[in-house]
């Protein structure tokens, strides 16, 4: 059988791995706030799709400093022993009725991140569709608990729906742009979708 390059361990997976990430997501991450300084020390940062929790853990050790708060949603558990001290836990969908109005008390938030990908099926067709309407559910997200001149980054899978999104996203934020991080796999067609200072 064939092995794929997604099995091979990348010099990402293994700097995650020595650095005690669970996933080479972090990395993602890490080129975007650099290029954007989305996060400061004290936010209150909101990670939508957060498991395992490479991006909570990033946010928690690099960026708020011990000082802010970091509320963690998704419908699977962190995979970090133990959950730091500054994480807000909430394992359920983030978009339902009772997971939203959680997510408002801990709120509002100077910035929400998202790597959340849906389920894929291998169609593409079918795949970006999803990812497509999983980045509007996010911006609608934001619409409601972001605060003023707040910042947004959110996944996206590229196959044109990504242009609607950051429409609606410039209608939002001061600035709205696509960024693709170098860490991302060469054959990927994620790219991340960024609104820097949300309107008041």
């Amino acid at each position: 059988m064939a092995t794929s390059r997604r099995d091979k361990a990348d010099s990402y997976t293994l700097r995650a791995h020595r650095e005690g990430y669970p996933a080479r997501s972090v990395y993602k991450l890490e080129e975007i706030n650099s290029a954007h300084h989305l996060i400061k020390p004290g936010d209150r940062v909101l990670d939508v799709g957060a498991a395992p929790g490479s991006w909570t853990l990033y946010v928690h050790r690099e960026l708020i400093k011990g000082k802010g708060k970091i509320v963690s949603c998704d419908l699977n558990p962190l995979r970090l022993d133990p959950v730091p001290p500054t994480v807000v836990e909430i394992t359920g969908d983030a978009f339902s009725r009772e997971i939203r109005a959680r997510l408002i008390e801990e709120g509002p938030y100077e910035c929400i991140i998202s790597d959340a990908a849906p389920m894929t099926t291998g169609n593409r067709t079918v795949d970006t569709t999803r990812s497509e309407y999983l980045a509007e559910q996010v911006v609608l997200l934001a619409q409601e608990q972001l605060a003023a001149h707040g910042n947004l980054v959110i996944k996206i899978f590229q196959g044109g729906g990504q242009e609607a999104v950051l429409k609606l996203m410039r209608g939002m934020f001061a600035k709205a742009k696509a960024f693709k991080p170098k860490a991302c796999r060469d054959d990927s067609f994620e790219i991340y979708l960024i609104g820097l200072d949300k309107k008041a």
